[in-house]
């Protein structure tokens, strides 16, 4: 199995603005949030990418895009019915190959050599089936995440067999569903933000969509009839996601970004220095 093609979904009202702001990259080159979510993907081996848009974003998209804008096909989510149906938007660019499916609002800094798509990608093509990366998150985080339960896979210390999907649970239904043998008191795995998807996925939303018309649908709601319907892994994936629409977002990705970067030393001087001041100021109070 081979993986071409990407879709990213930044049609959401409160996200629309995001993928625009602008952050210094690992590389020290000032880039938009867009971009550098393309340059994730490209890594992993991704030529096409269908981006799914509010209307009237196209051209703004495509400026932030740079260099990458080439590689992108817009399509408009016209009606506001949830992230599944935003995703759902781009069935005609999937056709009926697998697909790597990446948010808008986050970014990722890998713990090795090995970029974050690119690991998730990897074992997908290796078990031929939908793969979801994910990371053990605690439990005061759950209200930000769709989280899975399930059981790892033998022989594998980072892959997991998905029995169950909700989306945003509370901390009672994490700890009566989702419980996975093998993590840290009080952790779930969370969505990362990224996943690698069967067209399957397309004909389970749609499914949904006609069921329930006048109701937002959510890209959990198809996982989970996924996990009951056909093989479904999660891998936890070795690096650290940034959610930059939460408070301080922004600014906790572009620290780890940089401190990820060429311009490491730097940046850590600086902070000391900043730390030394804050507490001199303090003290002379």
């Amino acid at each position: 199995m081979k993986i071409r093609n990407a879709v990213v979904t930044a049609a959401g009202p409160g996200q629309r603005a995001l993928p625009l702001q602008t952050l210094v990259d690992r590389d020290g080159q000032q880039k938009s949030a867009l971009q550098i979510v393309i340059e994730e993907a490209v890594a992993a081996g991704i030529e096409q990418i269908c981006v799914v848009i509010c209307p009237g974003d196209q051209a703004a998209y495509a400026q932030a895009a740079g260099n990458q804008a080439g590689r992108l096909h817009f399509v408009a989510q016209h009606e506001p019915r949830g992230y599944g149906h935003a995703l759902h938007c781009a069935r005609s660019f999937v056709g009926q190959e697998p697909f790597l499916h990446l948010v808008s609002d986050h970014l990722y800094v890998s713990h090795g050599a090995t970029r974050c798509a690119e690991q998730l990608v990897r074992v997908a093509e290796t078990q031929a089936c939908a793969v979801s990366a994910v990371q053990a998150t605690r439990e005061s985080m759950l209200p930000y995440y769709g989280t899975v339960g399930g059981r790892r896979v033998p022989l594998q210390n980072n892959l997991y067999e998905v029995e169950t999907v909700l989306e945003k649970p509370t901390p009672t239904q994490a700890e009566q569903t989702l419980i996975v043998p093998g993590l840290r008191a009080g952790h779930y795995l969370c969505f990362f933000g990224m996943h690698v998807l069967m067209p399957t996925v397309m004909d389970i939303l749609g499914e949904l969509l006609a069921k329930s018309p006048d109701r937002k649908v959510q890209l959990s709601d198809a996982l989970a009839l996924k996990a009951r319907r056909e093989r479904y892994l999660a891998l936890e994936v070795q690096g650290q996601r940034h959610n930059i629409g939460v408070k301080y977002g922004l600014l906790m990705a572009q620290l780890a970004l940089t401190l990820d970067g060429n311009d490491r030393e730097e940046i850590l001087s600086q902070l000391i220095e900043l730390l030394a001041i804050r507490e001199r100021c303090s003290r002379e109070r």
